[in-house]
């Protein structure tokens, strides 16, 4: 080697002290500038040392498995030689690429999407339901809306394949993922985003359908052979006052499923949903006969007992629900229109013992299509409802001159009541029409 490759000759050191893992040239290998020469391992990490300008490797210091310090030379490069002989370009760096792990990821990103499920979205769309997705998709606008634990399974790892798994803070179960129940690494995301929820005092709005507990997960420790550490419906309860609570259910909604409902400040729920506190299993568990899904909670009587403030027709009308009503806790709109305000002279009869529609009253009050009734299956005595007023929202309570002459009952109290309550905790200002004889 003459003086001059001597001076402009390249050392490779170790920048670090670790242990060589890998030697990837031998001795009289022409390399290209940026080849990767060496493989070192510290702290579990790989890290890969590349030549600067490139040559022909001369030397090697090391040996696969060494222990090298900080600053220790590994290999020497000629790069006269690498001027005279070496070939090789820097390789252009395909930016189509998808490298395995990234395939990985994006399968099973599209694994967690209807599209990857047709059997169970046709066999939900034959009965006119939608999916958890579909549901938020309408919700949400789509490019505010961020998932949390997107990939995240069931704890079932042990009996199951992977394959077999599949700012208002949004949470949804649906029947097409193990019948919609609540797993372990499900209440850990529910807790997260309830916790998140309550932080930044977001309303929340949680698509409630399914079976309730899961008594099949495996892959996590209990806490005495029970499930006493999980958080959920603690953290949910915390959240009550903090920013509005919104249940949707359609389909069947027991146990758990139906805690998670009735503990909401508002509960909407489509005609074809079951609700209940105990579902068929836990029936006929506790000795008390076999029963159908569609016997327990059909939405007809839970309406009628108030268990129901918002009755859909299905989960598109439900769905425009819970937005009208988020509408009313975020302040007021400035487009409004409402109806000729002179046809109020004439709502009320002069005769004081005429009865009279109390909602056409409201009706023409509000703003066009701005009245959402709450709990009219219940406490008929008792109108509740949102509205807005030249763009304001309100909330209203009115007596119903067509039931007991407005007379105010227990169940109409009790609906009032809670109604009050609900437009304290977030300050919506009250509307009373008042025509009672007691």
């Amino acid at each position: 080697m003459n003086e001059n490759a001597k001076i402009k000759s390249e050392t490779l050191k170790a920048p670090m002290q670790a242990v060589v893992h890998q030697l990837n040239v031998a001795v009289g290998d022409v390399v290209a500038a940026n080849a990767e020469l060496v493989v070192l391992e510290a702290m579990k990490m790989h890290h890969g040392l590349a030549a600067v300008s490139g040559g022909r490797v001369v030397e090697i210091s090391v040996a696969l498995g060494d222990v090298v310090d900080a600053g220790q030379i590994l290999v020497r490069l000629d790069p006269v030689a690498q001027a005279d002989e070496a070939q090789a370009d820097d390789a252009a760096i395909d930016l189509d690429h998808i490298r395995a792990d990234l395939d990985e990821l994006e399968a099973r990103l599209a694994r967690t999407l209807d599209a990857a499920r047709p059997e169970k979205m046709n066999k939900r769309h034959e009965k006119g339901y939608r999916s958890a997705r579909e549901n938020v998709d309408d919700l949400c606008d789509p490019d505010s809306f961020i998932e949390y634990g997107q990939l995240v399974v069931a704890a079932q790892r042990q009996r199951r394949e992977l394959e077999d798994q599949a700012r208002a803070a949004v949470l949804a179960y649906d029947y097409t993922v193990l019948a919609g129940t609540q797993g372990a690494f499900n209440h850990k995301k529910t807790d997260r985003v309830l916790e998140l929820a309550q932080d930044w005092q977001a309303p929340i709005v949680f698509f409630t359908e399914g079976g309730g507990g899961r008594p099949g997960d495996t892959d996590f420790a209990k806490v005495q052979g029970s499930t006493l550490d999980v958080m959920t419906f603690a953290t949910f309860a915390k959240a009550s006052g903090v920013a509005p609570r919104i249940a949707v259910n359609n389909g069947y909604c027991f146990a758990g499923n139906a805690v998670l409902f009735g503990c909401a400040d508002v509960t909407i729920a489509t005609k074809s949903s079951y609700i209940g506190m105990g579902g068929p299993a836990m029936i006929e568990g506790g000795g008390l006969g076999v029963v159908a899904p569609t016997e327990v909670g059909p939405s007809d009587i839970q309406f009628a007992n108030g268990v129901i403030d918002l009755l859909a027709e299905d989960e598109a009308d439900a769905v425009a629900m819970t937005k009208k009503l988020l509408g009313f806790f975020q302040g007021r709109v400035s487009a409004h229109q409402c109806a000729d305000q002179r046809l109020l002279r004439h709502v009320i009869p002069e005769d004081r013992k005429r009865a009279y529609d109390m909602r056409e009253a409201i009706g023409l009050i509000a703003d066009t299509g701005s009245v959402l009734e709450m709990r009219a299956g219940y406490g008929v005595g008792m109108i509740t409802a949102f509205l807005r007023v030249e763009g304001r929202p309100f909330g209203l309570i009115a007596n119903n001159p067509a039931h007991l002459g407005g007379a105010i009952d227990a169940e109409a109290a009790e609906k009032a009541g809670r109604f009050l309550q609900l437009c304290d905790a977030f300050q919506v200002p009250v509307l009373s029409l008042c025509d009672t004889p007691g």
